[in-house]
């Protein structure tokens, strides 16, 4: 082999190794879940397939960059600030409509109704999305539509997650006492059943269903619903929506 051969071969290695790493360091990262209350190592080596030797050494780079931190003894591991700092970066520049738009469109593509996106502004929900129902009876309302929280399925689903008290209910929209007491319990419910539904009440013959797009939408106060004339497909749209 030449010398020339022999240093392309050793950069090629070099940068192999260096590829895997990142690989490798992004596995660790992408370990930690939503309900993870800090990870030890011997957690850590249960989800990435890295030796102890190994995994110590991308913890301690992680570390060293930001993207974990480490407390405790044992040390328990958490996602740093740098990862809140890519979070950030890639929420500011990508709108709720482009992430929901390929679940909005294969919600609707299992329904076949109309689909739209809701997003808090103040007391209110805005419409920021929607597809429209190809049925030959469907009913829309239309991107920029407002509406207060308390009222239709949309609304509901946003407050449920906002977790008001009855008393700050009327800010929102609740018309007396016996209204907000009524809306607490909707909400309670739609926490616990992880939607929103609503019939007959701001169309009459409507029926619709909320809830969050995901995970990530429960702590934005994002929403999307599905709605028509039919309430016989409410079961039906919670299927989709689980699929979606």
């Amino acid at each position: 082999m030449t010398d020339n051969n022999a240093a392309d071969k050793a950069e090629s290695d070099k940068s192999e190794g260096g590829v895997r790493a990142v690989q490798r360091a992004l596995d660790i990262l992408l370990a930690f879940k939503p309900a993870d209350d800090g990870l030890l190592v011997s957690e850590l080596l249960k989800r990435v397939d890295l030796s102890r030797p190994t995994l110590y050494r991308l913890l301690d780079t992680l570390d060293a960059k930001g993207f974990l931190v480490s407390e405790g003894e044992p040390q328990r591991f958490r996602l740093g600030p740098a990862v809140a700092q890519l979070a950030h970066a890639w929420s500011s520049g990508t709108s709720y409509e482009t992430v929901a738009h390929p679940m909005m469109r294969r919600l609707w593509e299992s329904t076949r109704e109309t689909v739209s996106l809701h997003v808090q502004e103040g007391t209110h929900r805005v419409c920021v999305a929607e597809l429209p129902s190809t049925q030959p009876l469907s009913f829309r309302r239309g991107v920029g539509y407002r509406e207060m929280l308390v009222r239709g399925a949309s609304g509901r689903s946003i407050l449920a997650w906002l977790d008001p008290k009855a008393a700050d209910l009327s800010t929102y929209g609740a018309q007396n006492a016996a209204d907000a007491k009524r809306v607490m319990q909707q909400l309670g419910q739609i926490r616990q059943q992880g939607y929103a539904m609503s019939r007959d009440e701001l169309i009459q013959g409507a029926v619709a269903i909320a809830a969050p797009f995901s995970r990530a939408a429960a702590a934005s106060w994002a929403r999307w619903a599905c709605s028509a004339p039919a309430p016989g497909s409410a079961r039906n749209w919670c299927s989709a929506m689980a699929r979606c």
